[in-house]
């Protein structure tokens, strides 16, 4: 192992793009401050709040030696999708990913378990392709309950991505469109990389705001996800599919409605879709498959056959097309 390899082994860093989080930013921050193995830095940047976000993480940047804060202008509203990673870059770019093995893109509205981080890169040192993981997501109940978000095992969570920083820069990083955190964990498979969550107690959290409901509510939020569906090139019968599943889930039927009625519209419109088709191509394969012989299978024989084309000392970096602006003004249109 080199010198500078040996410096930044084990180290991670977090970049937490946030906006108008004070109801939830304290738990997030004692969260992280109570993990065993904490982060080397972290990056939070404010994207313009104007509620007591700003004084809470003043606070919180007197106390903890590894937190930075980066404030940016207010934009008049919550952003997101191209908001969100505009943020989160905004706040890469403060940092030098040579000096850390691992990057996470973290929210801040999350319960965390003191272990997760140990967790997670005990499980990278286990399975050396392993590109991105996360633990599960759960969000409180009306009674108090916990429920899962229902995110598949081939997936990390997009509230809390832990990645391998090879990884994150083959990929390309994140896209600045809805769907940034499903084509993430494709790109990885595509270029031989596992992206995996898990539901053990030892790294289930607690995502204090459903997912979905950011922005103006369930309806708009799974609207949402129908767009970003449709934007990252999956087919009507693989959506309506995921639709009916989503249905016996909270909120029920209206959540999967939602969400077919987002794609559809954006069918009818002609919107514009992620400019890759070798990645379109890649998508519309692993879902026939996984409706043939369900996403477990799907995910297995995709990283089976990606398998010779992983390469973790590859120079050679994917760019991730950027979205168009049709799209973005599509997104805006989103009701």
């Amino acid at each position: 192992m080199s010198e500078h390899a040996a410096h930044r082994d084990g180290r991670y860093v977090i970049v937490t793009p946030c906006r108008d989080e004070a109801e939830f930013a304290r738990r997030t921050l004692d969260s992280i401050e109570r993990q065993t193995v904490r982060p080397a830095l972290w990056v939070v940047v404010d994207d313009g709040s104007t509620d007591e976000t700003p004084r809470i993480l003043e606070e919180y940047d007197e106390r903890l030696p590894f937190l930075r804060v980066v404030r940016r202008e207010d934009r008049g509203e919550r952003s997101v999708g191209p908001g969100v990673i505009d943020a989160f870059y905004a706040g890469l770019a403060t940092v030098d990913l040579d000096e850390y093995e691992f990057v996470c893109k973290l929210d801040l509205d999350l319960d965390i378990p003191a272990a997760y981080f140990e967790q997670m890169i005990r499980r990278m040192r286990d399975d050396e392709r392993l590109g991105t993981c996360s633990g599960k997501a759960y969000y409180p109940g009306e009674n108090g309950e916990l429920i899962s978000e229902g995110i598949g095992d081939e997936m990390s969570v997009g509230a809390m991505k832990f990645y391998r920083t090879a990884c994150f820069r083959q990929i390309g990083g994140f896209v600045r469109q809805v769907m940034w955190d499903g084509i993430d964990c494709h790109r990885c498979r595509m270029l031989g990389w596992k992206a995996e969550s898990w539901d053990d107690e030892a790294v289930r959290f607690v995502h204090l705001r459903p997912m979905g409901s950011s922005h103006k509510g369930i309806w708009h939020g799974r609207m949402r996800h129908g767009f970003g569906q449709y934007f990252m090139g999956t087919s009507l019968l693989y959506m309506t599919a995921s639709a009916m599943y989503r249905m016996p889930r909270p909120p029920l039927i209206v959540g999967g409605m939602a969400m077919w009625w987002g794609f559809v519209r954006s069918m009818l419109r002609g919107e514009s879709r992620f400019d890759d088709p070798m990645f379109r191509s890649y998508l519309r394969r692993y879902q026939w498959l996984g409706l043939a012989f369900g996403k477990a299978w799907a995910t297995r024989r995709m990283n089976e056959e990606r398998a010779t084309l992983w390469d973790p000392d590859a120079e050679t970096t994917y760019r991730m097309p950027d979205a168009h602006e049709t799209n973005v003004e599509a997104l805006s249109r989103v009701a």
